[in-house]
């Protein structure tokens, strides 16, 4: 089984698991999500498929260094998803899918939320780092992580502001000190 396709698999078995584990169910919380799961999984549906595409049809575009290039892709996959997971887990009850709010939200901003506001996001995004650059191919590389990372920045400009809504001055004195994704950086 090649590579990409692996880590495909164990990164859609862990996104079907937290969907059918965390989403919010509650009728306590505030649902905020307008739409950006089912975008979301539409634009990392496509980009997947159209990456595929361009790595088995422009072969032009292949990368060097292949034992080696798979070697990072598998570490940066794993990065990204561990990163994810201690995210979620750090963020315990509060964690769902879907942007949900619940009546008695707070501020998380210990683990990975000291030093970025979305490191679950910033794990993802490595993991579909990885999973790009297993596929060998610079082209396929720009077509899954540009089309991506826009939804996400779509996801975090709805998250932030239903946090901004909920947890107002202690959120944007958050903000001003944390970073989106990168610490120091973005």
């Amino acid at each position: 089984m090649p590579l990409s396709l692996q880590l495909g698999l164990i990164y859609l078995i862990s996104e079907l698991l937290l969907t059918v584990t965390r989403r919010s169910r509650s009728r306590s919380g505030m649902k905020q999500d307008r739409s950006t799961l089912r975008v979301l999984w539409m634009v990392i549906t496509v980009s997947i498929a159209a990456g595929v595409f361009v790595a088995v049809n422009w072969r032009a575009a292949a990368l060097p260094f292949g034992r080696v290039l798979a070697i990072v892709a598998v570490a940066i996959f794993v990065v990204g998803l561990v990163l994810r997971w201690w995210a979620i887990i750090t963020l315990g009850r509060f964690f769902t899918v879907d942007v949900t709010i619940q009546k008695d939200h707070e501020l998380v901003d210990r683990g990975p939320f000291r030093l970025v506001r979305h490191p679950s996001y910033t794990g993802v995004l490595l993991a579909f780092v990885g999973f790009a650059l297993s596929l060998r191919n610079w082209a396929a590389l720009v077509v899954i992580l540009m089309p991506i990372f826009v939804a996400f920045v779509r996801r975090m400009n709805v998250e932030e502001e239903a946090l901004s809504q909920a947890l107002g001055r202690h959120y944007a004195e958050y903000m001003a000190r944390t970073k989106r994704l990168v610490p120091g950086v973005y």
